[in-house]
């Protein structure tokens, strides 16, 4: 069986469902991510990305409550899993590991 990849923009949306835990749902992750990395960001990208990490087993998604402020509508809030996360672990220690090859640069 091949290793699963993932591309930069799923790395960034799995990372974020991490990290956001009980508030990781489509709108609050878009907006981390224009907030924190200055990246504008399609709402509908994000869904498409969290439901393939979904299908791939690395997040799962149940409903919270509805809010008034949603009319009502419940949010689909996103976890990891297990599988989800020794795929960030392992994505960490791939990328300190290649940091560790480029050498202490002096910037004048």
């Amino acid at each position: 069986m091949a290793k699963e990849f993932l591309g930069e923009f799923e790395e960034i949306i799995l990372t974020l469902v991490a990290g956001l835990q009980e508030d990781a749902y489509g709108a609050a992750i878009a907006e981390e991510i224009e907030t924190r990395l200055k990246r504008e960001v399609n709402l509908s990208a994000v869904h498409v990305t969290l439901y393939r990490l979904e299908d791939k087993g690395l997040i799962k998604s149940k409903f919270g409550g509805g809010t008034s402020e949603r009319g009502g509508r419940r949010k689909r809030i996103f976890t990891i899993t297990n599988s989800g996360l020794a795929m960030l672990k392992a994505m960490k220690e791939a990328r300190i590991d290649l940091w560790k090859l480029v050498p202490q640069l002096k910037i004048a």
